[in-house]
């Protein structure tokens, strides 16, 4: 019968760190509020990214007839190409900003919500 398996540790912990950044949160102490700004200040930059976007891609469609004036004036089924881009495939484009935008924003809280958890790892 082999002998019994043995546990090789290469260090011991002295004494563990005792994780307290759900405590710092909820009691509102000054690293807490520090966290809370942190992604106060994340989820704004990714708001602005994302209105960004959708500025951009509304704002340049004017640009676009002054470029190419013949895409302004096509007809496609009786309706101006215009209408049908301000109708029709705004839309998508709007509900795939808002997609990414909300996937992101679940992102940061999660990687927040990791950030104070009190769990040791």
């Amino acid at each position: 019968m082999p002998p019994p398996r043995e546990r090789v540790v290469l260090a011991t912990r002295r004494g563990a760190r005792i994780v307290r950044t759900r405590v710092e949160v909820e009691e509102q102490t000054a690293v807490g509020e520090a966290m809370v700004r942190g992604l106060i200040r994340a989820q704004l930059a990714l708001a602005l990214r994302m209105a960004a976007v959708v500025v951009l891609l509304v704002g340049l469609m004017p640009l676009l007839w002054v470029v190419a004036p013949a895409a302004g004036t096509a007809r496609l089924w009786g309706v101006g190409v215009p209408w049908w881009i301000l109708a029709v495939a705004a839309y998508p484009a709007l509900l795939a900003v808002g997609v990414a935008f909300v996937r992101a924003a679940g992102r940061n809280e999660q990687e927040f919500a990791d950030l104070v958890d009190d769990r040791w790892p």
